[in-house]
């Protein structure tokens, strides 16, 4: 994936127009941070060539770029622009992810908000996994994670492991990050996955080569640094996650969450799980940084419905001159992208509660968590439901857990039976008539 020399220079004649046309130098074109490979499909503007209006918008973005602590492995520093639209981006995530925002109650209840964080986990788990190779139904994922069933494929302990690293960052999100809690992470997110297990949690070694190769065509696509220069850099991108070098001028703080997820998958520091570490990374940063709703949103959701496009952001930033703003452009988009998802989820979710809350209306024998779990039942008939699985979702005590499915069985809404010792429920087959109100 070349560019045009970058010591290429137009002549006087288009110079001078260039100069007089200041919007054919922006860093940005139609609102896209387009690289050459894009930008040279389309139409130049009138009078000059695709390869003088690439030399004015790098210009441009040479002008606007600030370098990054990361080094690619000959000692060239990355560059990252704040462009206009990428100003916009991160004002709208400070508006939308952070402070006092108008969200359903079920949400900002601190009873009832849990169920909400388990699921985003739970989808945040399943779709990771799924860009990294699992092959699995969303249905049978939650299914594991609720009932805490032990995992029977590779790609089940995938995704259950995702889980439990969603959960690590969620635990250490106060912390400041170390090369041992990277180590830590890594070791969650690849536990009994690696062809080699002693491969978790540890630098990749000398003898062991890493490339990112397209399985379409095994063309490789980025080489990481050497093994030796591993230890310095981890210690380098700890202190620009904690924000701790005095020498460093501000960057703003979902940008250097984004540009933390680049600089781990940049790296690769890792045999294999250098992406799912990389992305939870990007979440231990948000929250890390006070945006707490990055705990309801999955990034993963949205990249999988464009995967090309993410590995097209790091292939971008690496083959024009170390410019990581094609990834940072990629990344606010697909996070504006999450956040839009997730109220779009949560007025669908306000809907169905408001509609089951008007089925069981005047039924003051029925809590919150009871009703949430009659509201899966309804639309997951063939669901098996544990005592654990629920203590998990809402994270009560197991006595309370037991009470609660207990009391549903008791009503005539559950079924419950044994295989073993382990105690299952399943919704009664005439459930939705049952839930209807009494005339």
């Amino acid at each position: 994936m070349k560019v045009p020399d970058p010591q290429w220079t137009p002549e006087p004649k288009v110079f001078r127009t260039l100069v007089e046309h200041p919007e054919y130098s922006r860093p940005e074109q139609e609102g896209r941070y387009m690289h050459w490979e894009e930008l040279r499909h389309h139409p130049a503007p009138q009078g000059i060539s695709s390869e003088a209006w690439w030399w004015a918008v790098r210009l441009a973005r040479r002008q606007l770029g600030r370098p990054l602590k990361l080094r690619d492995q000959h000692g060239n520093h990355f560059t990252f622009a704040m462009t206009d639209t990428a100003q916009r981006l991160v004002h709208e995530v400070d508006r939308d992810a952070s402070g006092h925002i108008v969200l359903p109650e079920d949400i900002t209840d601190p009873a009832t908000r849990d169920r909400y964080i388990v699921n985003s986990l739970i989808e945040e788990a399943f779709r990771s996994s799924q860009l990294e190779g699992a092959s699995t139904t969303r249905a049978v994922a939650k299914e594991m994670i609720r009932t805490k069933r032990e995992p029977r494929t590779q790609s089940e302990r995938m995704i259950r492991n995702n889980f439990y690293a969603m959960e690590w960052v969620r635990e250490r999100k106060t912390d400041p990050l170390s090369a041992a809690g990277v180590f830590e992470l890594h070791s969650i997110v690849t536990d009994g996955t690696l062809d080699q297990a002693d491969a978790a949690g540890r630098f990749r070694r000398p003898d062991e080569h890493v490339q990112v190769i397209d399985n379409t065509n095994s063309e490789v696509l980025h080489v990481p640094p050497p093994a030796a220069q591993l230890a310095e850099r981890m210690s380098a991108m700890c202190k620009f996650a904690n924000g701790t070098s005095s020498d460093e001028p501000f960057i703003h703080p979902v940008a250097r969450a984004i540009l933390l997820h680049f600089w781990l998958a940049y790296d690769h520091p890792f045999v294999d799980g250098n992406g799912r570490t990389a992305r939870a990374l990007f979440y231990w940063s948000m929250l890390h940084q006070n945006y707490w709703l990055a705990e309801f949103i999955s990034i993963s959701r949205v990249i999988n419905k464009a995967r090309s496009q993410y590995d097209k952001a790091f292939q971008f930033s690496e083959s024009d001159g170390n410019d990581a703003t094609y990834f940072l452009f990629h990344q606010l988009k697909v996070l504006r992208a999450a956040i839009d998802e997730l109220h779009g989820y949560l007025r669908r979710k306000a809907q169905e509660v408001r509609e089951l809350e008007r089925k069981l209306r005047g039924r003051a024998d029925l809590n919150h968590r009871q009703i949430a779990v009659l509201n899966d039942a309804l639309r997951h008939p063939d669901a098996r439901i544990t005592i654990d699985g629920h203590r998990t979702m809402t994270r009560v005590v197991y006595q309370t857990a037991r009470t609660d499915l207990l009391g549903l069985a008791a009503l005539g809404y559950l079924e419950q039976f044994k295989i073993g010792k382990k105690l299952y429920f399943i919704p009664v087959r005439d459930l939705a008539q049952k839930l209807k109100p009494l005339k």
